[in-house]
């Protein structure tokens, strides 16, 4: 039985050591067929560096590697005549403060690729000139070059909270790879890769024929598991899990696909994130093992300096196809940091709008855990969560308020109701606290907790804030602000008032649940919620 290559980068290693590889080597012979010099940005932990190995060992000629996979008999020709090959991964530099630190740790990559490859070349303090000279030298001695570059953007996304030397790394980055421009004639293929889009415009500008592929039909799957490529290659892995938890196959499966398919580049192909489904084959238990392994920190940094709308907003968001095309980082929208982070994906693109929203239940899951622990900064909000989940699911409403009380406590002051004013309607409530707030935490908790909850519901005649579902009933929430203390019983018989006028218990009634409703009123001078 193959093993599971979790967090195994590197081609060699899973080929000769009996893992599991998912022939991904069509795509990238298509690549080469169709072109010479490539760009493409995928979220963490999807792939990206075993793709750049596995173009390394195919033009190299490493023949025996690829016995029985598609591109067997393309590698066996080149190993007649490979090419040399310099890869760069730029995640390996180290935490670099100053760009005169960056060009340092560049100078070092030059001097290891000239000592590997026994290179005449003397040094000196210019690593752009280095990088040229070792490509003009390789290709004297080895003829053309390939270039695989990997996390181009980390040194600038690590300073994406210090937009004056994120631009000081921008701009030694662009010095060194710009070499690449004067180079075409020493080169056979090149290939980009990062997290982010946001710099590539202004890093390689001079370097026309860079061609852009990250949301391009063709390579929606050049990255990832497509579902067929998960039951080809994981047969064995997913009887293994059925047994274990007890669930039939096809029943696994669309559980699995609702927890960790639906990430999409292109807005038709589908794919799972690797890291997460083969950890979940190796535990055979749903859990947030993407987020887990450590979020982005550029993204995190950016969500703390900005204000943002309530998570709920992203379930369904419309933008232009170009929304990811800016150049610099300052410019960016939340919305295009979330989609290359891989926290939002295209759900839909019609001619010139995309809709994003969230892939699955996973990312779901991992966002609330990102917003209480790194925005939020709620302290042991997996517990209280869970308590507020066993509180709803005995009817338990004091026990609620009070675990729900408990998480606002525990919000620093200076963090408290300053996340995503923007989002409430104009005039609802004047100043900076608002009812969203104490909705979004709410519902953040559910979701940290893996509660099924639905913010917002449309029914016939109106909206009810939250609709908590369990196996034999549902719970209706209503959400109120109260200024003060005063205004603490007008603001609940204003919520049972709505949710008796606008019928939002027989709504639900239907499905044949028992139906339950409670109004949360929010005493905004008290920090906390009543009954």
């Amino acid at each position: 039985m193959q093993k599971l290559p979790i967090g195994i980068q590197t081609f060699e290693k899973i080929r000769l050591n009996n893992y599991v590889y998912v022939d991904k080597t069509r795509k990238i012979l298509e690549l080469t067929d169709k072109g010479d010099c490539y760009f493409i940005s995928r979220p963490r932990r999807f792939g990206k560096s075993l793709t750049l190995s596995t173009l390394e060992a195919m033009f190299k000629g490493q023949s025996e590697l690829f016995r029985g996979l598609y591109a067997e008999d393309w590698v066996r020709g080149q190993a007649k005549r490979p090419n040399p090959v310099i890869r760069l991964d730029m995640s390996c530099l180290g935490e670099c403060n100053s760009g005169d630190e960056l060009k340092s740790s560049l100078l070092d990559c030059c001097a290891e690729i000239i000592e590997d490859n026994n290179l005449d070349i003397k040094l000196n303090e210019n690593p752009g000139r280095m990088f040229f000279r070792i490509i003009k030298n390789m290709y004297e001695r080895f003829g053309p070059v390939v270039v695989l570059i990997d996390e181009y953007d980390k040194p600038i996304t690590d300073n994406i909270d210090n937009l004056e030397k994120a631009e000081e790394m921008r701009g030694a980055l662009r010095s060194f790879y710009l070499v690449l421009k004067g180079c075409g004639q020493y080169l056979r293929f090149v290939m980009v890769t990062g997290v982010s889009k946001f710099s590539r415009a202004g890093v390689f500008s001079g370097l026309n024929n860079l061609e852009e592929i990250s949301m391009d039909k063709e390579y929606g799957d050049i990255v990832g598991y497509t579902q067929q490529e998960l039951e080809d290659n994981f047969g064995e892995w997913i009887d293994i899990a059925g047994d274990k938890l007890s669930m039939d196959r096809e029943e696994l499966l669309a559980k699995i696909r609702q927890y960790y398919d639906g990430f999409s580049f292109d807005g038709t192909t589908r794919v799972y994130n690797p890291f997460s489904i083969l950890n979940f084959f190796k535990k055979s238990k749903f859990r947030n093992y993407w987020y887990v392994s450590g979020s982005p920190s550029f993204l995190l940094r950016y969500l703390q300096g900005h204000r943002l709308q309530n998570p709920d907003k992203y379930e369904e968001i419309t933008v232009p196809e170009n929304f990811s095309d800016k150049r610099e980082i300052e410019s960016a929208s939340v919305e295009s940091f979330l989609f290359q982070a891989g926290y939002l994906t295209i759900k839909k693109w019609v001619r010139n709008e995309i809709t994003l929203g969230y892939p699955n239940e996973e990312v779901r899951s991992s966002l609330a855990d990102m917003y209480l622990d790194d925005v939020y900064r709620v302290e042991g909000y997996l517990t209280l969560g869970n308590d507020i989940w066993r509180a709803l699911e005995e009817d338990d409403f004091e026990g609620l308020v009070k675990s729900f009380n408990l998480a606002i406590s525990g919000v620093p002051y200076e963090d408290f109701g300053d996340v995503g004013n923007s989002d409430d309607p104009a005039g609802e409530c004047p100043g900076r606290h608002r009812e969203y707030w104490y909705r979004t935490m709410f519902v953040m908790l559910l979701r940290g907790a893996g509660v099924i909850y639905y913010a917002e519901v449309h029914t016939c005649k109106g909206r009810p804030d939250v609709v908590v579902e369990f196996k034999d009933k549902v719970t209706v929430i209503e959400f109120k602000l109260a200024r003060d203390s005063s205004e603490v019983d007008l603001k609940r018989r204003e919520g049972l008032g709505q949710i008796k006028s606008r019928d939002y218990v027989s709504a639900f009634e239907g499905s044949g649940r028992k139906v339950t409703s409670l109004v949360l009123v929010a005493d905004d001078s008290e920090r906390r919620v009543v009954l």
